[in-house]
Order: C-alpha cells, then sequence, then structure tokens
C-alpha cells in the first residue's frame, strides 16, 4: 500500500467518523472498512401495502400502514490497499424493504459513481446517493408496495457487467427485466418473511417515532411550560401533548374519584382516551391497580349478558345463558335468580319486598306495553295487580282519612263531633288537632278557654 493511499483511506475514515453519528458509520476494528446505515426521508403520509394476491398468506394482505420511517439500508465496505488510486471498495448492500432486483440497481450506480471519481476516494459520495436519490433513483412513490425476491429465481452475477450499463427499474416494483440476469451478489435482502417484514418495518416506525419526539420541545398548556418530549406524553387519537408530571396529578385526581372512564385529553371538547398502557407509565402500582380493577368493571356492566353473583362476600361476574334466568357463580357455587338475584325459584314468579313493591308500581305506572308485559312475566300480574291495590288503598288513605296519634291506626271521620274513638286502641283524640284526650273528661278538651280547639266541638 502506497503512502497516498494509506492516508487518503485514513483521512476519508476520519472525516465519515467527524461527519455521521456512531449510529450511521461504525469503523472496523482490524480492517480498513466500516459499516453505514443509511436512514432515507420519507415524504409526508408515505404509505406502503402488500397487496391481496401475495403468494405468501398475510392476515396484513390488501391494508396499507402510513408510516414515517423506514430501516436503514446498510453499507459494508472494506478498502483494499491500492484503495482510491486503483481500485473501488468492495462492498455489500442490504435492505429489508427494496427487492433484490432494486438493490442490484443501486449496487450497480455504486459501480458507475466510483468509475466517475476513480482516483479519488468515493465513500461520502455513495452515502450521499443512497441517501438522497434512491427514492428517485428506483422511482419509489407512495404508496409502495412490499415485496421479497423469490431465491429460487435468483442467479448471482458471475462476471462483471459493464462500468457504463445503467439498470432501468420504473415505478416502485421494479422493472419487467428478467430478474436473473439482474440480481447482484452483494445485494442481500436481509428478512425472512413478509410478515416478519411488515412487523418490522412498523416496530421501527414506532421506535423512530418515539426518539423524535423526545428530542423536541413542547409546551403543556396545563402548567404552561416548555419541556422535552421524553418529559411529555401524548394523546394517541389527537395527538395533543402535555407534561407527564400534570398528567399523572389529573390520572390520579380521577382514579381517586373513581371517574375511570374519564381520562380524557384535558383539551375543552376533545374526546380522546389514555391507554392503560399510558396510565400504567405514570400511576403508582397500587393505584392502577384500582384503575384497572374499576375499568373492568365498568365495562362488565356495560355487557347485558354478564350479572354479579349477589353473596356480599363474593360478588364475582357471571355469564347470563340466553334466555336462561339462573346463573351459577364459578367462585362459591351459588345458583341464584338473575332478575331479583334471590336464590332461583326455577318458573315461580320472583319474591317482592315491601320496599320493591313500591318501586315495582311505579316502574309499571310509567312503562309502555312492551315493558308492562316484561314486568308481569317477571313479577307475575297477580303480584302488579297486588301493588296497585295498595297504591290505590294509600292514596285513598292520605286523602280520607287521619293516623291515630297514639298507635298510627287510619282513622275515617264520617259524622258526629270532633272527639275520635280510635278502633285500635280505643284512645280518645281531637280530629281537629289530633291531640290526645283524657278519658276521664274528653270534652274538657273543647270546654277550656285556652284549647286551640274551644267550642269546636
Amino acid at each position: 500500500m502506497s503512502s497516498e493511499d494509506r492516508e487518503a483511506q485514513e483521512d476519508e475514515l476520519l472525516a465519515l467518523a467527524s461527519i455521521y453519528d456512531g449510529d450511521e458509520f461504525r469503523k472496523a476494528e482490524s480492517v480498513q472498512g466500516g459499516e453505514t446505515r443509511i436512514y432515507l426521508d420519507l415524504p409526508q403520509n408515505f404509505k406502503i401495502f402488500v397487496s391481496g394476491n401475495s403468494n405468501e398468506c398475510l392476515q396484513n394482505s390488501g391494508f396499507e400502514y402510513t408510516i414515517c420511517f423506514l430501516p436503514p439500508l446498510v453499507l459494508n465496505f472494506e478498502l483494499p490497499p491500492d484503495y482510491p488510486s486503483s481500485s473501488p471498495p468492495s462492498f455489500t448492500l442490504s435492505g429489508k424493504w427494496l427487492s433484490p432486483t432494486q438493490l442490484s440497481a443501486l449496487c450497480k450506480h455504486l459501480d458507475n459513481l466510483w468509475e466517475e471519481h476513480r482516483g479519488s476516494v468515493v465513500l461520502f459520495a455513495w452515502m450521499q446517493f443512497l441517501k438522497e436519490e434512491t427514492l428517485a433513483y428506483l422511482n419509489i412513490v407512495s404508496p409502495f408496495e412490499l415485496k421479497i425476491g423469490s431465491q429460487k429465481k435468483v442467479q448471482r452475477r458471475t462476471a462483471q457487467a459493464s462500468p457504463n450499463t445503467e439498470l432501468d427499474f420504473g415505478g416502485a416494483a421494479g422493472s419487467d427485466v428478467d430478474q436473473e440476469e439482474i440480481v447482484d451478489e452483494r445485494a442481500v435482502q436481509d428478512v425472512e418473511s413478509l410478515s416478519n417484514l411488515i412487523q418490522e418495518i412498523l416496530d421501527f416506525d414506532q421506535a423512530q417515532q418515539i426518539k423524535c419526539f423526545n428530542s423536541k420541545l413542547f409546551l403543556c398548556n396545563i402548567c404552561f411550560c416548555e419541556k422535552l418530549g421524553s418529559e411529555c406524553m401524548y394523546f394517541l387519537e389527537c395527538r395533543h401533548v402535555y407534561c407527564k408530571a400534570c398528567l399523572k396529578d389529573y390520572f390520579e385526581i380521577q382514579i381517586r374519584d373513581g371517574q375511570v372512564q374519564c381520562l380524557n385529553c384535558p383539551e375543552p371538547k376533545c374526546s380522546s382516551v389514555a391507554t392503560p398502557g399510558q396510565v400504567k407509565e405514570l400511576v403508582e402500582a397500587e393505584l392502577f391497580a384500582r384503575y384497572d380493577r374499576l375499568l373492568l368493571q365498568s365495562t362488565l356492566d356495560l355487557m347485558a349478558d354478564v350479572v354479579y353473583c349477589p353473596r356480599p362476600c363474593c360478588q364475582l361476574p357471571v355469564m347470563q345463558e340466553p334466555g336462561c334466568t339462573m346463573g351459577i357463580c364459578s367462585s362459591c357455587n351459588f345458583a341464584f335468580c338473575t332478575l331479583c338475584r334471590l336464590t332461583y325459584h326455577g318458573v315461580s314468579p320472583c319474591k317482592v319486598t315491601a320496599e320493591k313493591l313500591m318501586d315495582l308500581r311505579n316502574e309499571y305506572l310509567q312503562a309502555d306495553e312492551p315493558n308492562k308485559r316484561l314486568l308481569e312475566q317477571r313479577y307475575g300480574k297477580r303480584v302488579i295487580q297486588k301493588a296497585l291495590e295498595e297504591l290505590e288503598s294509600q292514596e285513598w288513605l292520605e286523602k280520607n282519612s287521619k293516623n291515630c296519634p297514639c298507635c298510627g291506626t287510619p282513622i275515617e271521620k264520617l259524622d258526629g263531633c270532633n272527639k275520635m274513638t280510635c278502633t285500635g286502641c280505643m284512645q280518645y283524640f281531637c280530629w281537629i288537632c289530633m291531640g290526645s284526650l283524657s278519658r276521664a273528661n274528653p270534652y274538657k278538651h273543647f270546654n277550656d278557654p285556652a284549647s286551640p280547639c274551644f267550642n269546636r266541638v
């Protein structure tokens, strides 16, 4: 190796190390070479898709995904002793989302760039081309179809093509040129299957978006402080950003109050809701356990086929079979009626307590015809009729009778004087003021000038 070549190589590797960070450029330790990772800048709303007629049976076939980042192209290179004076760098180019045909086209163009720069260092020009011109060179536009090259049809090249030969790859899917003639042995599509490729792309895109978010500054509209994204959190649906400290206090207050369904975005009129994962990240384990329990309970309460075991010591949810009123708790094995929550009583009507009877008659009077029939089937028509009759009796007694001041028995006054005798306890009392009267001289109450009922016998 001449001193000029050695100096040029050392200067080039040192320059690349100063331009790119450790994630983009890494110098090899044992040989004169290294590895570069080229991250492409994608247009806004860039979409990828897998066609429904793909050879591989995929659950994701026929769906589009909008992404912001694609996994990097990886250029591994080794510098021969006579580089850059005579020989080009030896390299391999790998990528997960480009087909072997498209990678081969890029390899070919790198060869042409070397011919244009023969005698000079070329690695920076290669990296700039791959980063800035790959999409345009391969005519890749959105939506971009993901494909995997069929290894059965691929023949690695055995002879060096003419350096002046350019390969045309019109369209994102490549050209119709025979793959057996154009696949380069230096082109490596480093992916096992199409399903794995989709998952790797989506995972990488999410990781990069989080990385970008963490490095930016955001204004929290609660405390009005600017903070790094690493100290903030955004709601997935609306993308509104708040600092974690404010959201932590907000979540804790709502959970302690039992409002687990109200962990909405604090932005006015915004209906976005925090995910359980976001809540778990911010609040303590004990509080999250309460949130998780209440959230499950509120979800079960909305399910028509879920009832709770009526035993106070159990209270576990029980699935109700369609058309059946019997529930059996899987924990305590208690068989109960899902309507009245009492011990299962077969086809007999549900028993009604005195308190429930009052609620039942009000519910029956306010119900429409279909709901009235449902209540009659549930409790029995005789029970409903009894409740209505008791309601009518209660209303009549309130209008036409007064209760004895001693024992509370309803008393009706038909005619006669205002001195009344209770038919229950035989106590004398005044019909006007409802005061108890002396058994020895009950009319003294009406003859006493100091009495409010004087001369009103």
